[in-house]
């Protein structure tokens, strides 16, 4: 339904025989204005269709994603008369965690997503499907070295903040009110040596259990909400005429 909503081009969709009609109606009715074809077929074709991701009776055959360019996630920014909000992923490799931190960012604004072309899951099926049609709407940038891509960040006045769970602020003390890309790293072993050493601060969530890590989706989760908590409280303060303090880079 997202991907009909949004214009994605899409070739044909297939629907199980049998399927409720509450599911079935608003499917047929979002296809019929562009003239996509739907039809009916079998449980089995569609087994088949989807390769093993689950369908729920419905599967499309759509135009491969478009990866956007990085400097087409900061116009977006700036057409929104907004600060650049991005998100890196550091060889985030489950498509699942990919999914679920789109769904994410797509629900606090984030102007696009950053990822490399080498070890990291790219914009498939199961994302699409885990991301519950976000993928539809955040911009994905695919880079191939996201290190150079950090200092062209820079080079526009992004600042650049990483997780860590060790020799970092805590999350909840540091200044997000900025251009900002958050650094989101790989599910075992976070982020890279590099990359680390190229951002402009550390943050790290309080851990008051026996655990010392979250889910890397629902790290990016938190951390996004606070990206969008700081900046709703600094629209407050400025629309009640009080300043900020600004920031400096390291190094």
């Amino acid at each position: 339904m997202e991907a009909l909503r949004a214009g994605r081009q899409i070739n044909k969709i297939w629907i199980a025989e049998g399927a409720q009609r509450g599911l079935t109606q608003p499917i047929y009715a979002e296809a019929k204005r562009p003239g996509i074809i739907v039809q009916s077929a079998d449980k089995r074709k569609l087994d088949q269709l989807a390769q093993g991701v689950p369908h729920q009776g419905v599967v499309a055959q759509a135009a491969a994603y478009r990866y956007f360019e990085v400097d087409e996630l900061i116009a977006a920014a700036e057409a929104k008369g907004e600060e650049p909000f991005l998100l890196l992923l550091d060889e985030i490799e489950d498509p699942h965690n990919l999914g679920s931190i789109l769904r994410t960012a797509e629900c606090t604004g984030v102007h696009g997503v950053i990822i490399p072309k080498r070890r990291s899951a790219g914009l498939t099926a199961a994302v699409s499907k885990t991301s519950a049609g976000a993928v539809e709407y955040v911009p994905v940038a695919r880079v191939t070295n996201l290190a150079q891509t950090i200092d062209r960040l820079k080079e526009r006045g992004i600042w650049i903040a990483g997780t860590d769970v060790n020799d970092a602020d805590e999350v909840y003390r540091a200044n997000f009110n900025m251009p900002l890309a958050v650094v989101i790293g790989n599910e075992g072993k976070g982020i890279g040596r590099l990359i680390r050493e190229k951002c402009d601060f550390l943050v790290r969530l309080p851990m008051a259990g026996r655990l010392n890590s979250l889910n890397a989706s629902v790290a990016a989760g938190v951390l996004m909400y606070e990206v969008v908590r700081q900046r709703l409280n600094a629209s407050r303060s400025a629309a009640a005429g009080e300043g900020g303090a600004g920031a400096r880079r390291k190094g």
